[in-house]
């Protein structure tokens, strides 16, 4: 019986908070639904008003541009005083930002050179305060002969002088430079003639290769309208050396010439088409057959630079014997001597007869290698048997570099067996 009735008051207390917890939930249904429609209410309410207030706000500064602009373009001082300013605005804007850039090309042209150019004797600002003696000596040097340490033969030493003296008038009477081209062996003095053509006119010289220009790709379309935009900002005027010119100045029917060098060309072309009043274009080149028919078509004059013959030899090997020998034994200064039971003239003449076939620059460096093997002797004594033995040296290796010249590799190559 007790049992019962607690189960009894068990499940009667169960559904009576069944009964609470619906009630609840139905009253809490009932204000969501009510407080959801207050909500939008509240929503639509304000949306309408801040579509009103945007509304009123565009009408307002409609209101007050348009009256700004009819005030504003009723007084035609005003107008003309704001478009002034606003195009004085435009101007400095763009007149800075240009103009830095002009000033920036003219200051590098001024104070530096273009990367093609491997020596110049064109003065700047940074060499000037580097080196004020050897700058001041510069400014008031006077021209010398233009083959002066130049030993060639007596025909092409002729023309060369010609083309020397026609070169400064050109200069003085600021005529049209005429364009030159050097062919010929290495070492036979064509850019020793160059800078010394360019001192005795008064120009600057500029010294490029075109070796250099040859693996910059398209980079040297760019290189080469800098060296010549340089050479226009020169008073004295420059004279332009492009050594070894065929390296890149080869002709343009050749397959096998890259797009490179191929718009690097025809930037040179476009620049050299026209004689001018500010470069004189002087190409060095040992194979001028490769040369486009473009350029052969801008040289004026063509000078053929051969090998020393036995005259020319002999004056070659008296003059270095003379610059790296004799003048440095008559100094205190250099340990080196010469042999007392030696005939110089005859042995001159000896060499001048064993040295056939070398160019200039070969006798040259035998000269040197005389001062060598007097400074590396115990005495400091030149023999004659060290004489010999350079010059026999010398000798070998010019043999030795003809060898290497006339050889031709094989067409084909035959597959190496594994």
């Amino acid at each position: 019986m007790r049992r019962a009735t607690i189960e009894f008051e068990s499940d009667l207390r169960h559904k009576n908070e069944m009964k609470q917890i619906e009630a609840k939930i139905r009253g809490e249904a009932q204000v969501e639904r009510e407080n959801r429609e207050i909500r939008l209410e509240r929503a639509r309410v304000e949306a309408r008003e801040y579509r009103q207030t945007v509304l009123e706000s565009i009408t307002t500064a409609g209101s007050v541009i348009g009256n700004g602009v009819s005030s504003f373009l009723s007084e035609p001082d005003k107008v003309a005083t704001v478009v002034g300013s606003l195009t004085l605005l435009a101007g400095g804007i763009y007149g800075a930002k240009y103009g830095i850039g002009t000033f920036t090309r003219i200051v590098e042209s001024r104070i530096g050179k273009p990367a093609l150019v491997r020596e110049t004797s064109r003065l700047n600002i940074v060499d000037t305060c580097r080196h004020p003696i050897m700058t001041t000596k510069r400014i008031f040097q006077r021209p010398s002969d233009p083959l002066d340490g130049i030993i060639l033969r007596p025909e092409l030493e002729a023309s060369l002088r010609k083309i020397a003296i026609a070169t400064r008038h050109t200069k003085a009477n600021n005529g049209f430079y005429r364009n030159i081209l050097m062919a010929g062996p290495p070492g036979t003095g064509k850019t020793m003639f160059a800078k010394s053509l360019a001192m005795h006119s008064g120009m600057d010289y500029a010294i490029l290769t075109g070796g250099d220009i040859a693996p910059m790709g398209n980079e040297g379309v760019t290189a080469v309208h800098k060296v010549f935009e340089w050479a226009k900002t020169s008073r004295k005027g420059v004279l332009l050396f492009v050594d070894e010119a065929d390296a890149f100045l080869r002709k343009r029917d050749q397959e096998r010439i890259s797009e490179g060098i191929r718009a690097t060309l025809n930037a040179f072309l476009y620049r050299t088409g026209e004689q001018s009043k500010k470069f004189m274009l002087v190409l060095a080149s040992n194979q001028p057959e490769q040369f486009d028919w473009a350029i052969n078509d801008r040289m004026d004059e063509i000078v053929h630079f051969t090998l020393p013959g036995l005259e020319e030899r002999e004056r070659l090997v008296r003059h270095y014997f003379d610059f790296f020998l004799l003048q440095p034994s008559l100094t205190k200064s250099h340990r080196i001597r010469l042999a007392e039971n030696i005939n110089y003239a005859v042995k001159c003449a000896e060499i001048a007869k064993r040295t056939t076939g070398l160019s200039g620059r070969e006798i040259s460096k035998i000269a040197v290698g005389w001062q060598t093997a007097a400074y590396s002797s115990e005495d400091g004594v030149l023999t004659e048997s060290m004489m010999d033995a350079v010059v026999d040296s010398a000798i070998a290796a010019n043999r030795q570099k003809q060898e290497w010249r006339h050889y031709k590799l094989p067409d084909t190559v035959e597959a190496v067996p594994n």
